[in-house]
């Protein structure tokens, strides 16, 4: 049976030596989500923190910092979800193995929550002002709640059947919000909520949201689920918690989550807004300050033995990093059973999880043609990139299985060397230019503005690719040095970027001018032009970053020999991606020395929280 409330969780985790207490005083400011991601990165521990600077609560953090760590939590219940997910994916699989899937019509009975008259949650109350007021980065605009379980019902059909819970950020103080009045709620498009308020607009009706913080880990994990829409995740929650969800009622009032540790409630206005941010946020910039929707709120209910869960999140890897890929453990094998053809699909974490999408899929199409070019690949991909979530991949990279049936997505410079052997610049990129992207990725034209490119490689080898920069290569004034990321991509360093949002660069015509008539890059059929080519290709993970991050396809996608046929665009050279980081970006994350330097006095011999990283 699996952990009913957070407070279970704690006493088993400490007893099997996966959770330590930090007494030392450190403020909620900076310092602990410092010490926080200094201990994920070195694959420590849980930390409640007993001591935080004027923090009524304890406070956990790195629940989920390791994969190992997040399966043992859910330990007890893995298997009846992979029961589950077979069964939907293969029914005949009941007849086959009987015995090994006996017990899955007992789990899906935990896909209904309980309602329940006991509930810890209501035992107390108190205010937002006396939540631990955890400050990530230096430059966020107030305290946040990082671990947030927002849940809503349809205003049309309430009740359980068509809930929501979504983790939506919350700002508990800063900018213009009434303290202990206000909070700010910041959705992203393509959330679960957004039904939900439009439908409230609609009607003209107050949207009546709870915040739930805590309660069983099942909980937090179903929150940042990518259910499709119409399943609730409470059910998911159930099934992954191994219990019934007890949920309790309250006359004029969302139902509770019973066990929770903290529940925020109030209403959001049908059309109101306030300025929300900045915030340090997973693709590893500041989101700046924009009008989100905002709660007004009611109450703050508590337990008694209440604990306040956070995360940090910034450049990954960090702790949400466990998530994806404990997601991907449970819902990887049903991509297939939704879209036809594909065989894999990757969300590249090291690239902020939606810049880069990495597909393998079958092209069956034409299977007797002498050679294999992509079309049902090009089906497949529109079909992920109409999929929940997965739509709002920028880049998305896919490749045929019959090409290498041993190739994986994971597997990344095996999987990037395979399709830049085969890519033909000419035919393999198809373009949407004016489309919805990610609200955190400020490379495009405005707020969830952007363009995508579908890079489609299927065939023979064209190229062998060079791991060494071309002997003697020219390069432009103010460009320089190079660097071999990988093999076939070369990082090349270029002048800061003074392009305007939504334009192109005409320094970087002239750059693939340049070699209209001299030495082409030979086996580099992809250029990086960054701020800094050695940091780029000192590891696979910061040429992920730079490169998919502070791109736009649409104008930031060059060529070498640049052709247009009708309205397709492509290349007979290399193709050259601008990486700088423009003018309109925003921000990235930089940690405060002072604090850094604190957290590293703390950690050494002798020091209270020596050995923790």
């Amino acid at each position: 049976m699996g952990y009913r409330n957070l407070q279970e969780c704690v006493v088993d985790l400490e007893r099997h030596g996966k959770l330590v207490r930090i007494t030392a005083p450190l403020d909620p400011h900076l310092e602990i989500g410092a010490l926080q991601r200094r201990v994920y990165q070195a694959g420590g521990p849980a930390l409640l923190f007993t001591n935080g600077a004027g923090c009524r609560f304890p406070l956990l953090g790195n629940l989920f910092g390791t994969l190992e760590r997040t399966r043992f939590i859910f330990r007890d219940t893995l298997d009846d979800i992979r029961r589950l997910v077979e069964l939907k994916l293969n029914p005949f699989a009941l007849l086959k193995n009987p015995l090994d899937l006996v017990k899955a019509p007992f789990a899906a009975y935990h896909l209904l929550p309980v309602t329940t008259s006991k509930a810890p949650l209501l035992e107390c109350s108190t205010n937002l002002s006396t939540l631990p007021q955890l400050v990530s980065w230096p430059g966020d605009g107030g305290a946040f709640l990082t671990l947030p379980q927002v849940y809503s019902e349809s205003p049309a059909h309430p009740g359980f059947a068509r809930s929501n819970l979504g983790m939506y950020r919350i700002q508990i103080s800063g900018n213009s919000y009434q303290s202990d009045r206000q909070a700010g709620l910041h959705y992203q498009i393509h959330r679960g909520i957004g039904a939900h308020h439009a439908e409230a607009i609609e009607r003209g009706d107050l949207l009546r949201v709870s915040i739930f913080l805590g309660g069983a880990p099942a909980m937090t994990v179903a929150a940042v689920m990518p259910l499709p829409e119409g399943m609730p995740e409470l059910s998911f929650a159930g099934l992954l918690a191994g219990h019934r969800i007890p949920m309790t009622k309250i006359a004029g009032h969302l139902p509770v989550s019973s066990e929770a540790d903290f529940c925020i409630s109030g209403v959001i206005h049908p059309s109101g807004t306030l300025p929300e941010g900045p915030f340090g946020d997973h693709l590893g910039y500041y989101s700046l300050v924009h009008e989100f929707p905002y709660i007004e709120i009611d109450r703050v209910y508590h337990r008694r033995d209440a604990i306040f869960p956070f995360t940090t999140v910034g450049r990954p890897p960090q702790e949400d990093t466990s998530f994806g890929a404990f997601i991907h453990e449970l819902t990887g094998p049903l991509i297939p059973a939704v879209v036809t053809g594909v065989r894999e699909v990757h969300a590249v974490d090291a690239a902020g999880v939606h810049p880069l999408l990495l597909a393998i899929a079958s092209e069956r199409y034409v299977p007797y043609a002498p050679v294999r070019r992509p079309q049902e690949l090009l089906t497949v991909a529109n079909a992920i990139l109409g999929q929940g979530q997965l739509s709002l991949a920028k880049y998305l990279l896919i490749a045929a299985h019959e090409d290498a049936p041993s190739l994986h997505t994971h597997d990344m410079a095996a999987f990037l060397g395979h399709v830049l052997e085969r890519a033909d610049w000419r035919s393999c990129l198809h373009f949407q230019t004016a489309t919805t992207i990610d609200t955190l990725d400020y490379s495009g034209t405005a707020l969830n503005e952007g363009s995508k490119v579908v890079i489609a490689a299927a065939g023979p080898v064209l190229r062998q690719l060079a791991t060494e920069p071309p002997a003697g290569l020219e390069l432009p004034a103010e460009f320089g040095p190079t660097a071999v990321c990988l093999a076939g991509i070369l990082a090349i360093q270029g002048p800061p970027s003074r392009q305007g949002r939504g334009e192109c660069d005409p320094l970087l015509e002239e750059f693939c001018s340049f070699y209209a008539r001299r030495q082409q890059f030979d086996g580099f059929p992809l250029i990086v032009v960054c701020d800094d080519s050695q940091f780029t290709a000192a590891t696979m993970n910061n040429f992920l970053w730079v490169t998919f991050t502070r791109s736009n396809p649409a104008t930031d996608l060059y060529g070498i020999h640049p052709e247009t046929h009708g309205r397709h665009w492509g290349c007979r050279g290399p193709l050259v991606i601008d990486a700088r980081i423009k003018p309109f970006h925003a921000p990235p994350l930089v940690d405060d020395p002072a604090v850094e330097r604190k957290i590293e006095a703390l950690a050494a011999p002798g020091a209270p929280l020596h050995g923790m990283f």
